[in-house]
């Protein structure tokens, strides 16, 4: 604090200029500090390129397999997580395999610290592996080989666990996530549950108002562009373009927010700005193949959400190929992959619950309300908790009968009856309609009909680019000059410049040490710091207006421009019933193998005998209801140790499944068939069976009335009136 004197109430009887000395002084020292972190984020940036493998892992890693190694050699690795020191793995449960974007950034933002994907994953006892990638890629690497070698490392997991039945976890962030989908759709058998975060799957979808990165290759003429910055990158696409792409998003932040916090914070912030830095300012670049095949076939073509693809050898990229449960998670609060881009390919592929149900697939969603694209992955407190519920009960998901499920991390406090779950959360289970997701889609016509042109519009653009402007472009680039262009690129050099390198930068080291040793902050009660704050919140309420102005500027200048009748006509578009929005749901070959699915389930109503018979009863009553949530799988897994305990949790979980999908397709018919599957057991092992069904049912919390009402039913299928006073041999007799 400023030094009292006896003369300063006379001077200044409000304190105000004391406030201001002391304001100066803190403003000043702040400055030194700021800068000095701005030295050492520099020097960390040179320090990270500078390595082999640069990574931003907080666990220590082994390498298992070098992508570089394989038939179509490509720049990815598997590597197994080595447990840190107090973590015990458990050798029986399921190996997680995490899958890192690789959108502009450097690998390791999935396991950036304890709180993270990896870090749940390793709490819980499972191995956990993870592929990254360096930041160069092998020269022609295709999307489609790095589809291959992801398949190729799974096969090396499940061969270094093979006394696990159970398929590897696999989770796959943003980029990582359609990434993974494809390689699921390729090989299904190598897959157990997946999750994909934040991933983008349906690239037209989104709601007016938000989400203005789909338009963007409508502003830029198409895909012409993408091929531009590779042919000036000798055939190396810089991934800072695509960082540049993401601050563009939230200029506010870019531009005030982010770097604010630190200054106004800066005794406190710095260590967690310089990590986070670290992965930020890790660019890298991408085969100029893969960019294309990106931009073509997904943002601007969006043939991933329609079966669309074809792989060189000729196979169908289809996501109904996909047998493992799927849990998409995404979020209200991310405008790079909003929810719709999330969950529209579910609309695209599947026409109804039907489809679902004939392609036997599983598919969970949920959806944050408020955490931002990089807060889905990154966020300590979305891992405790979304996180850390979804690892938990993967079995559980591993088991739902196929179909469509919201679900919901529920407050354990706020549920009547918590139950045998013994933690914080509450993962609850609702079934959906296909058609809930309109809600969510917000499918418009007109639009896809906007976006079908943009597509005809790229192909054009692209033909003419690569006729007469890419010869030029790729005679006079060297591997010299896109060597420079890359290292004076905007985003780079603003770490270079504030490094040691820079002799400006001399002295700033000393100082910043001098400061700290002698420091006087202030604190939120200054009146010249709240004014400061007010201030800065002034600039970063106008810079989000500007944004607003201009995303709505892009939004109405691509619906005019796409939306004119004209170019449409040019683009073929002229017939207004004409489909533009390819759905292979609707097709009749599907409709004909959703049929013949549905006709083998019921087939199979009358058959299996009394185990069929047990299971099926237990899931009428625990899982009469529209929800469930994961205290039906502990009651689950005691079936599995009482009754079943010579079947494997792999075998075990295909016979609940099968029992949960019979009474799906027809729940009437298949509890009407539960005396002929009990045909030729008596009396005595009906009521053995039957007990341990009450003790299952019972023993973890009391059953509500429905479900009372369910297990009447139950007993009334077991022990019929006729049988219940018989006289019954001596043993079990199963059918």
């Amino acid at each position: 604090m400023t030094p009292s004197a006896p003369w300063w109430p006379l001077v200044d009887p409000t304190g105000l200029g004391r406030e201001w000395c002391d304001y100066w002084r803190d403003t000043a020292e702040r400055q030194w500090l700021y800068l000095d972190v701005m030295r050492r984020r520099g020097n960390q940036y040179l320090e990270h390129i500078a390595k082999t493998r640069p990574h931003v892992l907080g666990f220590e890693t082994e390498l298992i397999m070098d992508g570089r190694d394989l038939p179509h050699p490509v720049n990815y690795e598997l590597m197994r997580v080595i447990p840190p020191d107090g973590v015990d793995v458990q050798p029986g449960k399921r190996p997680f395999v995490v899958v890192d974007p690789r959108a502009g950034h450097g690998p390791g933002i999935g396991g950036f610290k304890p709180d993270s994907e990896i870090g749940v994953a390793l709490k819980a006892g499972h191995p956990c592996y993870f592929v990254g990638f360096l930041p160069h890629p092998v020269r022609g690497q295709q999307v489609e080989d790095v589809v291959e070698a992801e398949i190729e490392f799974l096969k090396a997991v499940i061969e270094r666990h093979p006394d696990i039945s159970e398929k590897p976890m696999v989770v796959g962030n943003c980029q990582a996530g359609w990434q993974i989908m494809m390689a699921a759709a390729l090989e299904p058998d190598c897959f157990g549950p997946i999750l994909i975060a934040g991933a983008p799957l349906s690239y037209w979808a989104g709601e007016r108002g938000k989400a203005p990165m789909r338009y963007t290759g409508g502003m830029v003429g198409g895909s012409w562009s993408t091929a531009f910055a590779s042919d000036l990158g000798d055939g190396l696409f810089d991934g800072a373009w695509l960082v540049q792409n993401f601050e563009n998003m939230n200029p506010a932040n870019t531009l005030w927010s982010k770097q604010y916090r630190l200054f106004s914070q800066i005794d406190t912030e710095a260590k967690r700005y310089l990590d986070f830095e670290r992965w930020w300012g890790g660019h890298v670049v991408l085969a100029a193949d893969e960019i294309q095949y990106i931009v073509d076939q997904l943002f601007i073509g969006n043939r991933l959400s329609s079966a669309q693809l074809i792989t060189r050898d000729g196979r169908r990229i289809d996501l109904r190929n996909v047998r493992s449960p799927i849990v998409v998670f995404c979020s209200k609060g991310d405008d790079i992959t909003p929810p719709p881009q999330a969950l529209g390919w579910v609309r695209d592929l599947y026409a109804n619950e039907d489809d679902l149900v004939a392609n036997d697939q599983t598919i969970v969603y949920c959806i944050h309300d408020t955490t931002g694209h990089l807060g889905i992955f990154v966020s300590s407190s979305v891992s405790r908790k979304e996180h850390t519920e979804f690892t938990d009960n993967m079995d559980y998901i591993d088991v739902l009968p196929p179909g469509l499920y919201r679900t919901d991390v529920n407050d354990i406090e706020s549920l009547d009856q918590a139950g045998p779950s013994d933690d914080n959360y509450l993962l609850t289970f609702t079934r959906q309609d296909i058609e809930s997701l309109d809600e969510v889609v917000n499918p418009i016509e007109a639009d896809d009909r906007r976006f079908a042109a943009v597509e005809h519009l790229s192909r054009v653009n692209l033909g003419i680019y690569r006729t007469w402007l890419q010869p030029l472009i790729r005679a006079v680039v060297t591997p010299e000059t896109a060597r420079l262009s890359r290292r004076f690129h905007p985003l780079r050099l603003r770490y270079r410049l504030f490094s040691d390198d820079n002799p400006v930068m001399s002295g700033v080291a000393e100082m910043a040490a001098a400061v700290t040793a002698e420091r006087h902050p202030v604190n939120d009660h200054n009146r010249w710091r709240q004014l400061e704050k007010m201030g800065s919140e002034m600039i970063e309420n106008t810079l989000d207006k500007v944004r607003d102005l201009r995303d709505e500027w892009v939004e109405q200048t691509f619906m005019t421009v796409y939306g004119r009748e004209g170019l449409q006509l040019l683009a073929g578009l002229g017939a207004q019933d004409r489909q533009v929005r390819f759905r292979p749901g609707v097709e009749p070959e599907h409709r004909r193998f959703v049929a013949q699915r549905q006709k083998q389930l019921r087939e199979r109503v009358d058959q299996g005998g009394v185990k069929a018979a047990v299971m099926r009863a237990i899931i009428h009553i625990l899982g009469g209801g529209t929800s469930t949530d994961e205290r039906n799988f502990e009651r689950l897994e005691m079936v599995h140790t009482e009754l079943e305990p010579g079947l494997s949790l792999s075998e075990y979980k295909a016979h609940v499944r099968e029992q949960f999908l019979i009474l799906r397709t027809d729940h009437e018919s298949a509890m009407a068939a539960l005396p002929q599957l009990l045909k030729g057991a008596n009396t005595k092992s009906r009521q053995q069976w039957l007990a341990r069904i009450e003790h299952v049912v019972e023993a973890s919390s009391t059953l509500d009335s429905a479900r009372e009402e369910r297990l009447i039913e139950v007993r009334q299928a077991f022990l019929p009136k006729g049988q219940q006073t018989r006289e019954t041999p001596s043993g079990d007799q199963q059918a």
